[in-house]
Parts: C-alpha cells; sequence; structure tokens
C-alpha cells in the first residue's frame, strides 16, 4: 500500500524528451507518406469497390443524389479520426468532472493525465469545421438543397421536415458552441488546478466542483447532440433514440482506456510511482464496467430495431452486414469483439486488473475496437461501397494518434505530475481495495 512517506518528493515533472518528440514526427510523417500513397491508389483506381454503381469519366461515380470522387473517402477519413479524437479528449473532462462532483478521492493521484487528454479539443474542433466547409457536401446528404426545393426532382418531405435543426448555419453555430463550452470549461479547471499547485488551499478545489458540476450539466446535452449532428446526421432518414448514449458509452471508454494507458505507460517509465495496484485495479473496473454499458446499449438498440423490423430503422443494419457486397460485415464483427468479448475475458480477475501487460492489452483492444466502432457508424453512410483498409486509413490514424500523443505529453510536462496541494490527495495516496 502506497503512502506519502514512502514518495521521496512530492515534486515530480515528466520531461517530454527531444528523442520523443523525433519519434512522434516520424510518426506524423509515415502518416502523412501513407496517406499520400493512399491517396495516388485511390485516384488511380486502385482498392475501389464498384458492385453496383456505374464509373463515369473523370474518375467520378453517380450514386443517387451523390457524385462520388475518390477524395470523399479521403475526407470520410478525416471525419472520422476528428470524432473519435474528440470523444478521447473530451473524456479528459467528464472523467475529471465527475469525480469532482462526487468528491471521490481516489483519482486524484493521476489526475494530470485524464486534465491533458482535452488540450486536443481545439485541434480537432478547427478539424472538424474544416473538413466540414472543404467536403460537407459530399459527406452529408442533407446539404443538397434540392431536398428542400418542392419544384425539384430531388424533394424529400422526410429530410425537408428536418431543416430546422440541420441546415448549415445553425449546424456549423452548433460545433463551434460544443468546442467553445467543452475547452472553456476544461481551461478554468486547468487553470485552477494550477493555482492550487502555487497557493493551496480549498478554494480552488471548491471552484473546480461547481465549474466540474457545469460542464457535466452542459455534456450531458452536448454529448447527445453532438452524436446526432457529427454520426446520426450522415444517414439523415434513419434516428435513433438511444444514439445520444451509444456513442457517450463509446467516448467514455475510449477515453478510459486512454487514461489507462497512459498511466501505465508513465509508471513503466519511472514516473507516478505513488500510483499503486489499487488504483490500477479501480481503472480496470472502470474499464470492464463501461465495456459492459457500452454493450448493453448497443445491444439495446439493435435489439429494439431488429424486433420492430421497420424498413425505415432496420436499414441501418442491413447496409452495415449485409449492404455493398458485405466489406462492412467484418468490421461490424470486429467491432463486437474487440469491444465486449475482449475486454470483458480479459478484465474479468482481480489480478487482471492489477497486471500492467494485461491493462495495456485490455486498453489496446478498446482503443482499436471502439475505431471500428465509429468506421461502422460512419463509413457507410459517407462513402458506402468505396469504403476499405489501405494506406489511407492506417495513415490517417498514425497521424491523428501522434498528434494526440504530443498534446498529452505537451501538457503534461507543464505542471508538476502530483497535484500537490489537492485536499484529498492524502486520501488517493493510500488509496487500498
Amino acid at each position: 500500500m502506497a503512502s506519502a512517506h514512502a514518495i521521496a518528493s512530492l515534486d515530480e515533472e515528466f520531461e517530454f524528451t527531444a528523442e520523443t518528440k523525433r519519434r512522434l514526427l516520424i510518426g506524423i510523417g509515415t502518416g502523412v507518406a501513407l496517406v499520400a500513397i493512399g491517396a495516388f491508389l485511390l485516384a488511380s483506381g486502385v482498392g475501389s469497390h464498384e458492385t453496383t454503381l456505374a464509373a463515369h469519366e473523370g474518375g467520378t461515380i453517380e450514386a443517387g443524389h451523390h457524385a462520388y470522387k475518390w477524395t470523399n473517402r479521403l475526407w470520410a477519413n478525416v471525419w472520422l479520426n476528428g470524432i473519435y479524437f474528440t470523444g478521447a479528449s473530451v473524456i479528459g473532462m467528464f472523467f475529471m468532472s465527475y469525480n469532482y462532483l462526487a468528491q471521490a478521492g481516489w483519482s486524484v493521484a493521476f489526475k494530470r493525465v485524464s486534465e491533458a487528454l482535452p488540450a486536443y479539443l481545439p485541434i480537432m474542433g478547427l478539424v472538424i469545421v474544416a473538413t466540414f466547409f472543404i467536403a460537407g457536401h459530399d459527406l452529408f446528404h442533407w446539404t443538397n438543397p434540392g431536398l428542400y426545393d418542392k419544384a425539384s426532382s430531388e424533394y424529400d418531405p422526410i429530410i425537408a421536415g428536418k431543416s430546422g435543426f440541420l441546415n448549415t448555419p445553425f449546424y456549423v453555430a452548433r460545433i463551434i458552441l460544443y468546442f467553445a463550452l467543452w475547452y472553456g470549461l476544461w481551461r478554468m479547471i486547468r487553470n485552477f488546478s494550477l493555482q492550487e499547485d502555487l497557493h493551496g488551499g480549498t478554494e480552488y478545489y471548491e471552484k473546480s466542483v461547481k465549474f466540474g458540476t457545469a460542464f457535466l450539466l452542459v455534456f450531458g446535452v452536448t454529448s447527445s447532440t453532438s452524436a446526432w449532428d457529427f454520426v446520426m446526421s450522415i444517414d439523415t432518414h434513419w434516428f435513433s433514440t438511444m444514439f445520444g448514449w451509444y456513442t457517450l458509452a463509446s467516448w467514455h471508454v475510449t477515453g478510459l482506456a486512454v487514461i489507462t494507458l497512459t498511466v501505465v505507460t508513465l509508471k513503466e517509465r519511472g514516473y507516478m510511482q505513488w500510483v499503486n495496484e489499487s488504483h490500477l485495479h479501480d481503472l480496470g473496473k472502470f474499464m470492464f464496467a463501461f465495456t459492459i454499458f457500452w454493450t448493453y446499449v448497443w445491444f439495446a438498440q439493435f435489439m429494439l430495431i431488429y424486433y420492430a423490423n421497420l424498413p425505415e430503422e432496420t436499414i441501418y443494419y442491413r447496409e452495415r452486414f449485409s449492404g455493398y457486397g458485405g466489406i462492412y460485415k467484418t468490421p461490424f464483427l470486429v467491432n463486437i469483439f474487440l469491444c465486449f468479448v475482449a475486454p470483458f475475458l480479459i478484465l474479468m480477475t482481480r489480478d487482471a486488473k492489477r497486471t500492467y501487460s494485461i491493462l495495456k492489452l485490455a486498453a489496446w483492444c478498446i482503443l482499436i475496437g471502439h475505431y471500428f466502432d465509429f468506421y461502422v457508424n460512419i463509413m457507410p453512410g459517407t462513402v458506402g461501397e468505396h469504403g476499405g483498409f489501405g494506406p489511407m486509413e492506417f495513415g490517417m490514424i498514425l497521424i491523428f494518434a501522434c498528434g494526440f500523443i504530443w498534446v498529452i505529453y505537451s501538457q503534461l510536462a507543464k505542471a508538476n505530475l502530483v497535484p500537490k496541494n489537492h485536499p484529498m490527495l492524502e486520501e488517493s495516496l493510500h488509496h487500498d481495495i
């Protein structure tokens, strides 16, 4: 059991070394090269699926109201990774906030890790807004103005009925509002945390509780509305009243996996030795529990749609399981295995939650599995039968992931790794279960 006396000093700084920066830059460069290779192959007609659509001159394929271009897959990948890493980032704030509201002490020992994650939000916000302006018409069917014109042959009464919510000015305003609120509230709590290190007392802790509670109220609404905007609006006819919870569950367990993986990695490098087996055990329990919660929401949504058997609802799963020549069936099944079966079995025992290698294995299963989760949600509606895995997909993941790691490490290096004046630090250092 850890104690305050077992730690030589509560002053420990993370060193973001030149070698680590060099490796991350190499990773980003490799990602850019892979994306370039993938773009060249797609522009040359390699790796695209053309099972039902007729090819047209100039590399464009007509698909109903859309004209598919190879660049659609490029921007769909940018959008996919933007949404995935937005979730991983904002969950750092979500995790801190509900721990503040619960006045939980156990997580204080590694609070700086979850505190670092939301720093990536401004970059993701810029990526998402820019992608919408550049390629929104190619990715989102509802942006076609003909859908709302009764005189047009493209008029769609269902989509036209949603025009009060799905219109470009309101849509962009919502996206900007999401990131402004999430990042702004995080900056407040981050500043309180740094001031607490300098001055001590309970004033900054009490302020953090208030602003953390405010974030939970905001996120309780915006986690759902952002899920509708970012993902569900891609398949404009389809809807699910559970989709907000579903996306939050996916984001949450992804963020927990990032926090766990970062804490274990830091401990393996000699940092944060005050984090003991009980802390790791609780992180493992969190991943285990919310893996089950995600599965519950996934199955509840699927089961209700399957049971009702309404064509306007079942089309969503038919496209992903058997549509487009079956190219999404494998990711669909891999998603279920990596997001539930693997972490459920891996983390079932007590010892598993206290073993570095097993925790890392479970975290990687969750991270990869939930990438597939968003892949299956986003790609069918954006690129249809032209989806796949190639250099572009791997390169895009590498770029976003290396950027994410860079931002986390930069934030860790800016503050003491121990929130040394936090009023519940002593409780956290003696955490024992």
